[in-house]
């Protein structure tokens, strides 16, 4: 089984990127294959060009790959942080380029794009990790919780994954070194929950 892994953090030397690593790294141990994405260091172009908007665009090689990724993922991991409610630029450009109809969606025969898609994916399970600076309850009191409702309900559901979860890490801007050891054990504890060892 192999479980595709998605980092959107500019700084190599981030939490976020130590979230990542950890996912790996526990998963890796468990017995999966690892389909790892840095998009900042791989230079990702986030940009969706007119010529790949249609289902059946020539793509290139890059974005080819992903699709091919995200199509035979038995789970995904997605990590980044809460920049004003949403995932950061370079990472919503990989979702508009990357979840694309025929391959993380598709509209029944008729159906002219109006109604409700069916899911491609067959991702069984789809984990998001987020860092904020923010704590959680001023952010639920003042914006809700715009990330849950983008992942789980805009995203994720709709292409056919059926189960979710997203944790939130916060405040990073002031936590101390122990707090993020503590924070990455919680990461490996809720991969172990529902990535559970496989036999070899």
């Amino acid at each position: 089984m192999n479980v595709l892994v998605v980092v959107a953090h500019p700084s190599t030397s981030s939490f976020n990127r130590a979230i990542a690593d950890t996912v790996a790294q526990t998963l890796r141990s468990c017995g999966y294959e690892v389909m790892f994405h840095d998009l900042y260091q791989e230079g990702f172009d986030p940009v969706l060009p007119d010529s790949e908007i249609a289902k059946d665009s020539l793509l290139g090689e890059v974005i080819e790959k992903h699709c091919r990724e995200i199509s035979g993922a038995d789970g995904i991991v997605v990590v980044h942080p809460n920049w004003w409610g949403q995932p950061p630029a370079i990472l919503k450009g990989w979702i508009d380029r990357v979840l694309r109809p025929g391959v993380a969606y598709e509209f029944l025969e008729g159906d002219d794009g109006e109604g409700v898609p069916i899911g491609l994916l067959k991702a069984g399970v789809a984990l998001v990790f987020n860092t904020s600076n923010t704590p959680k309850e001023r952010e639920v009191e003042a914006f809700g919780d715009p990330l849950e409702t983008l992942w789980k309900n805009c995203i994720f559901s709709l292409c056919g994954v059926k189960s979710f979860h997203r944790k939130m890490f916060g405040v990073v801007v002031t936590s101390t070194p122990e707090q993020r050891t503590e924070w990455l054990g919680e990461v490996r504890e809720i991969l172990r929950g529902y990535f559970p060892a496989r036999e070899s």
